[in-house]
């Protein structure tokens, strides 16, 4: 007979409403849940972990079909469990950090490239992404932040870019969990609609 193992916690039908995007690098898994909770009031969220973070949804290093294929699954949880609020996270050295530090799937991606390259190459990957965000975010508030190691080995989160709070956010409503983030209650706009909003936004360029 297989063993069953119990544990405290109650399972519940509310959602988080918040989505975090980071790397499955395990080194910085305390720092990320100490920096939502702390400094974004987040303790509660949905979980897209893969290679990269942020950067895994970005095309650079030409992984077309991958980063295609994660922005479809971003943009389905966005939809489905009601997604108002993304965090993107990269991770990597400051400028005088420790060069381990570098995300590997960054360095493979871009084997060629030196640190200082690496971190510019993140911050365009972060430009690109918020500007097609209607294929991955739709209308929820999308933070981006740099997660980097310092020379002591410290942490910091650099802000890459954050939306302006909107009106329910600065109101601190509680969200379902009750933990105080506050999301907005507005629903995603139909992926079609985006899509067509995307594309006028091209033509215009």
């Amino acid at each position: 007979m297989a063993e069953t193992l119990g544990v405290e916690q109650r399972w519940s039908a509310a959602r988080p409403r918040v989505l975090v995007v980071a790397c499955s690098d395990g080194r910085l898994q305390e720092a990320t849940d100490e920096f939502l909770e702390r400094r974004l009031g987040v303790a509660h969220y949905d979980r897209l972990y893969v290679p990269g973070g942020g950067g895994a949804l970005s095309a650079s290093g030409r992984e077309f079909m991958r980063a295609h294929a994660l922005r479809e699954e971003c943009r389905f949880l966005v939809e489905a469990h009601g997604v108002e609020r993304i965090v993107l996270l990269f991770h990597g050295p400051a400028a005088d950090g420790p060069a381990e530090s570098m995300c590997a799937d960054y360095r493979r991606k871009h084997a060629w490239a030196t640190i200082a390259q690496l971190r510019a190459q993140q911050e365009r990957d972060a430009r690109d992404l918020l500007e097609t965000r209607w294929q991955w975010a739709g209308a929820a508030q999308v933070l981006v932040y740099r997660c980097e190691v310092l020379a002591s080995n410290a942490l910091s989160f650099v802000t890459l870019h954050a939306d302006a709070p909107r009106l329910a956010d600065a109101a601190s409503r509680p969200d379902d969990r009750g933990d105080g983030a506050g999301a907005a209650r507005a629903r995603p706009a139909p992926l079609h609609a985006l899509r067509r909003l995307g594309e006028r936004r091209n033509e215009s360029r």
